[in-house]
């Protein structure tokens, strides 16, 4: 768990922000090439961001990439063009509530929501009945445990990796606006349907490997990793250099390519 005074801080920044009325800051030129890039379909009633990239001709992988809480489909930019020079389609999107996708309130946002919006997706990009290789970050890592128990009833074969799998046993710290409580109901939810999630991960059958940042507050090491392996023993593991935190795609993207492309290569 991270110190009260860590807490304290990530409160009070975002908290004092909103009393004094900030303004959100323009879009930089790199975030809105980002949204340019991309595209949305509609999920319901809400319109969903998403970024699909074709790549390597001689592959036929895919790729579908899972950000974190709280922040988005950009979180991938660093790793972007290593990932579409190995697979055929590599695709992310933003959660609802999250980056340029609609953010509805009053909105009960939930993991299982984010998980069917991601089915809606690969339907809606006709890929549905194909092989998805799954690529998830911190809140993403929740709803790719709920994909993956969706998908013990099914004949698709999903290839997880989860850095920072904070449903075994991390929180994640965050600011509390009356919109993000809604969405910061995934914290509540881990908790409730733990079972649900971490039998998802006990009882794959398709390969599982972690990339893990040592300096990771949010999942500390040395116990998180010990954690982990003692609850799914079968998975493989990538450990970072020392000094790498809870966002090693952005940190050492060349290292965790890397590690990722090694995991996908060796079967």
């Amino acid at each position: 768990r991270m110190e009260w005074w860590m807490q304290v801080g990530l409160l009070t920044v975002p908290l004092l922000a909103v009393y004094l009325h900030i303004p959100p800051p323009n879009l930089s030129p790199a975030l809105l090439s980002w949204r340019s890039s991309g595209g949305y379909f509609t999920y319901k009633d809400q319109n969903i961001f998403y970024k699909d990239s074709a790549g390597a001709v001689g592959s036929s992988d895919i790729v579908v990439l899972l950000h974190g809480f709280p922040t988005s489909s950009y979180d991938w930019y660093k790793i972007w063009e290593g990932l579409t020079q190995r697979f055929h389609r590599v695709i992310a999107l933003d959660f609802v509530g999250f980056g340029f996708s609609d953010k509805p309130r009053p909105h009960h946002y939930s993991i299982f929501e984010q998980a069917s919006i991601v089915e809606g997706l690969v339907r809606h990009l006709g890929l549905h009945h194909q092989k998805i290789n799954l690529l998830s970050h911190d809140y993403g890592d929740t709803v790719a445990q709920e994909l993956l128990h969706r998908s013990a009833q099914s004949l698709m074969l999903w290839l997880l990796f989860f850095p920072g799998c904070a449903a075994l046993g991390g929180t994640t710290c965050c600011v509390t606006t009356r919109f993000l409580l809604s969405i910061l109901q995934y914290i509540n939810q881990r908790k409730k349907h733990r079972e649900r999630w971490v039998g998802a991960l006990r009882s794959a059958s398709v390969p599982l490997h972690l990339i893990y940042g040592p300096l990771d507050p949010v999942n500390p090491h040395p116990e998180f990793l010990q954690l982990y392996k003692k609850v799914l023993p079968t998975s493989t593991v990538t450990v970072l250099d020392d000094h790498i935190s809870h966002y090693p795609q952005l940190e050492d993207p060349t290292g965790f390519l890397n590690a990722y492309l090694n995991f996908i290569n060796s079967f």
